[in-house]
């Protein structure tokens, strides 16, 4: 190898990226020993930035595109160089290609619950997990906060910082939201949307963004999911009475299918105290017989008026009026009435009231 090959192979004249893998955030150009060529080809594909660090300063940054080096579009660096007047030699310096896409396999939960108070519940705990998605906003303080010298930065070694920040927001996020805990599954979005909105402003320093925040799921703990689910089935149950005849007439049919005698008997009995039950609630007390609880109530009795030394007393029942003519009070002569006669009429006319008089004898008759 010739002298000019040697020298040819120690400058650099392309430089550029292709990514080969899907969790690079940046990537430090392989430059070692060798020296940039003035006049070398720097390629920017779609979703890349790259940035040039002099000395440890950030000096150019360049955006999508192919770009000739030259001191002409390197300014910060022709400064930090010297080369007021255009200087053509090799020179040395670091590129850091950064990865401007958007990582959406970025996952998140809860490790501990979340402590929120509900309107209706009162003190609950929750657990949430989802996923988001994260870009660089800003390249030149992403590699000034985040990434330093390293060669290789990628999204295992932020993951789990931006996944505390988001467990630190989401407390606040929920408790603020003013959602009662069993509409937070309808306002997920919303959560998330304002989820993000926060968590990029809060790492805006660091040069990352969080475009994308997804909350997959909101859960409570196990003994609070069961008593939920035994109020959820009252609730769908309703009428406790017509639950417990529905399940006795299940019974029934079940120990009607079985085959053993002792079961076809106690389905039987239980069958027919279920349907005996049901008929009695659906079509009340027998109307031709006394209910179950005592005999029927007596019928009203009719209410008597007698007139007496031309006033009107009663009402009475017939035993009144029976006690009335032992007293010699009321007599065949004296003037009744009920409800239903036409007018006044003396005792002993009445028909009905006859067996009052059985006992009394008549009046004597006149003498002679």
């Amino acid at each position: 190898m010739g002298l000019w090959d040697k020298l040819k192979g120690e400058l650099i004249d392309i430089i550029e990226w292709l990514d080969d893998s899907r969790d690079t955030i940046v990537w430090r150009f392989p430059r070692y020993e060798n020296e940039i060529k003035m006049g070398a080809k720097l390629v920017v594909r779609e979703s890349q930035v790259a940035v040039f660090v002099n000395e440890g300063q950030i000096a150019d940054v360049f955006t999508p595109g192919t770009h000739t080096l030259t001191t002409q579009n390197m300014p910060i660096l022709s400064t930090l160089k010297g080369w007021k007047y255009g200087f053509e030699s090799p020179w040395k310096a670091e590129v850091y290609f950064v990865n401007t896409r958007q990582f959406t396999d970025m996952k998140w939960g809860t490790q501990n619950p979340v402590i929120v108070r509900d309107a209706e519940f009162g003190m609950v705990r929750l657990r949430a997990f989802g996923a988001f998605a994260m870009r660089v906003a800003d390249p030149a303080a992403l590699l000034r906060e985040l990434v330093g010298t390293d060669p290789q930065f990628r999204t295992e070694e932020v993951q789990e910082y931006l996944r505390q920040m988001v467990v630190s927001h989401l407390g606040s996020a929920l408790a603020t939201a003013n959602v009662p805990m069993l509409d937070l599954a309808a306002r997920q979005q919303a959560i998330g949307a304002t989820l993000a909105a926060v968590l990029t402003d809060e790492l805006a320093p660091s040069g990352i963004a969080i475009p994308k925040f997804i909350i997959e799921n909101i859960s409570v703990p196990p003994e609070v999911e069961e008593a939920l689910d035994k109020r959820t089935s009252i609730g769908v149950v309703g009428n406790l009475d017509n639950y417990t005849k529905f399940q006795a007439a299940n019974a029934m049919e079940d120990a009607a299918n079985n085959t053993g005698g002792a079961g076809e008997a106690f389905g039987f009995g239980l069958g027919m105290a279920a349907a005996q039950r049901m008929t009695q609630a659906a079509s009340g007390p027998s109307a031709s017989g006394p209910p179950a609880s005592g005999p029927p109530p007596l019928p009203n009795a009719a209410e008597w008026f007698v007139g007496v030394g031309g006033q009107q007393q009663g009402p009475y029942d017939q035993n009144g009026l029976a006690a009335m003519v032992s007293s010699g009070t009321l007599r065949r002569e004296t003037l009744v009435w009920k409800n239903g006669m036409a007018g006044w009429t003396a005792a002993g006319q009445v028909a009905e009231l006859g067996g009052i008089f059985a006992q009394v004898p008549p009046p004597l008759p006149p003498q002679g």
